[in-house]
């Protein structure tokens, strides 16, 4: 319980940092809207690293915390040796991806990346078809089906191609790391018998209804003698 416990709070930090860092720039105004992502312009490459702390208003901000701050958490907690790298990836290459194909418009906010981690946890249970992995993707889906679709282009005002590239490096990202090692895997039962194997008599080569021989000592003058003579 204890190390659930401290395996919790470890993977709450990092997520409350980020989120913080989002939350102060945006009650600092800053970086401006014209940092966001601009697809095919020099310009514009800035926005790959800044855009997910740019929000329009406070509303865009609020449903955006809530999803960042439980998917990256369970990331970390489920899959903690890839999570950190996952989110760097999802992070960089989603925003690439909409300065390559998107529309020639300022594109901001974190759904891309809450759109990629909802991708990765989704996906992660698909490749690796483990239980514990596939009961991530089932509580995920529950959670937030409902997201994917703002992948669709019918919402006026709102990234939809920074959605739909965050999901698809989600998937690309889940299946990148699909055979690493997982830690939602349950630990294996282990027995006492196990611990303390008894070691098996080997009967090969030797009569097991024999009495054993007296154990044999060297003698003075190159002689051997024997404990019971």
């Amino acid at each position: 319980m204890k190390k659930f416990s401290t395996r919790l709070k470890s993977s709450l930090k990092l997520p409350a940092v980020v989120l913080s860092i989002i939350w102060l720039a945006f009650l600092l105004n800053f970086p401006p809207t014209n940092w966001g992502v601009l697809p095919l312009s020099v310009d514009g490459l800035k926005g790959i690293l800044f855009s997910p702390l740019i929000h329009g208003d406070l509303q865009h901000i609020i449903s955006n915390s809530a999803p960042f701050f439980m998917l990256f958490s369970m990331m970390l907690f489920f899959y903690p040796k890839v999570a950190k790298t996952s989110f760097g990836l999802i992070y960089i290459l989603s925003g690439f991806l909409v300065w390559v194909f998107g529309r020639e418009s300022y594109h901001i906010g974190a759904s891309g990346v809450v759109y990629g981690m909802v991708s990765f946890l989704f996906w992660s249970g698909i490749f690796r078809r483990s239980i514990p992995s596939i009961v991530i993707s089932l509580i995920v889906t529950f959670l937030y089906s409902g997201l994917w679709l703002g992948v669709l282009p019918n919402q006026p005002g709102v990234s939809w191609e920074g959605h739909l590239m965050g999901g698809l490096v989600g998937v690309f990202v889940a299946y990148l790391f699909k055979n690493s090692k997982s830690d939602v895997q349950p630990p294996k039962k282990t027995y006492s018998w196990e611990d303390n194997p008894t070691p098996k008599k080997k009967f090969f080569g030797e009569n097991p209804f024999e009495a054993p021989r007296p154990e044999r000592q060297r003698g003075g003058e190159g002689g051997w003698y024997s404990n019971n003579t």
